[in-house]
Formats: structure tokens, C-alpha cells, sequence
């Protein structure tokens, strides 16, 4: 790219991204980020010095490097959780203790646990929709735990916690307010 094509786009002359290059003038904060989106790279990355020229990272070099399987990873603390809690059934079992209730247990636990990875795996587009069963299932675990309770109310309290956990995970800033 030409100096006065960069010029161009930011809006300024090719004599004024002259100096830039040069070190006569520095860019404003707001000119950097222009420059750093364009050339696909941090403000800090710009503002430090290089002395030879980095290729850029092919992506089948990005490709080349390990990386662990996420959702193999998730699957297995989940279905470990499951394991945990079968044996603890199998356990009781062997001692005719059968509470079936315990995989209603389970749920919540395996919610949690998926949570928490979600987050450490930042995979934010499937939180409200793990988040949303988690307080479904720890409703219906008080359900389940409190026999006299009816499914109505059990109703009357799912349907505000959804909706409170629904509308937490859509917040956003509007553009008009983001400008002021």
C-alpha cells in the first residue's frame, strides 16, 4: 500500500504518513486504532519497535500448533460427573437404598460443570442456554425434593428466573449511547 493510498483511507495527505514513517509526527490515539484494525494488528504492536520485517502468521501455520480438543474436553467432564453420580447409585443400591433422585441431583451438577468450562473455554454463545438449565434444573430439584409442591408453582418461579437469565445475556450498549 502507497502512502497515499494509506493516506486515502485515514484521510490524511501522503506527506503526513511520510513523517509517520519517518518519526517526524506521531498519530493520534484514534488514527493508531484505525491503523492497527487495518493492518490487523494491536496498538501496542504499532507503538513498539521491530527491527527487521515479521511475516505475517499463515494460518496453516496457526493450524500447525497443538490445540486441545474443547468439546471433547467438556464431554468428558460432563459424562464424568454423570459416571460420579451413577456410581454413588449403584452404591446405594448395593445397600437397597434406591433413590432414583439423585440423577435429578446430577443436573445441576453437570450444568455447573458445563458452565464453568464454557467460560473457560469462552464459548459465551452457549452460556444463557447453559445457564437457563442450570436454574431449570435446580428448580426442578426443589420440585423433586419437596413433595407437596405443585407444578404450578414450580411454573410461577421458572418462568421470571428464565426470563431474568434470558435477558442478562442479551444487554447491550445501544450505538447512540456507545457515541456519547
Amino acid at each position: 500500500m502507497t502512502q497515499a493510498e494509506l493516506g486515502a483511507k485515514l484521510s490524511y495527505s501522503d506527506k503526513t504518513i511520510s513523517k509517520w514513517e519517518r518519526g517526524e509526527a506521531i498519530p493520534d490515539a484514534y488514527v493508531l486504532t484505525q491503523l492497527a484494525s487495518l493492518f490487523g494488528v494491536s496498538v501496542d504492536y504499532l507503538l513498539s519497535s521491530h527491527d527487521s520485517w515479521e511475516a505475517p502468521v499463515e494460518e496453516e501455520e496457526q493450524m500447525k500448533k497443538p490445540r486441545y480438543s474443547e468439546w471433547k474436553i467438556i464431554l468428558l467432564a460432563v459424562i464424568s460427573v454423570w459416571t460420579g453420580f451413577l456410581t454413588a447409585f449403584v452404591a446405594l443400591w448395593i445397600f437397597d437404598i434406591v433413590w432414583w433422585e439423585i440423577f435429578i441431583v446430577a443436573l445441576p451438577a453437570s450444568f455447573t460443570v458445563l458452565t464453568v468450562l464454557l467460560a473457560v473455554f469462552r464459548r459465551r454463545r452457549y452460556m444463557s442456554w447453559c445457564i437457563g438449565a442450570l436454574v431449570f434444573s435446580l428448580l426442578l430439584l426443589v420440585f423433586v425434593v419437596i413433595p407437596d409442591m405443585k407444578w404450578w408453582q414450580l411454573l410461577i418461579l421458572t418462568v421470571p428466573a428464565e426470563l431474568i437469565v434470558f435477558l442478562s445475556f442479551h444487554l447491550r450498549v445501544n450505538e447512540e449511547n456507545r457515541e456519547k
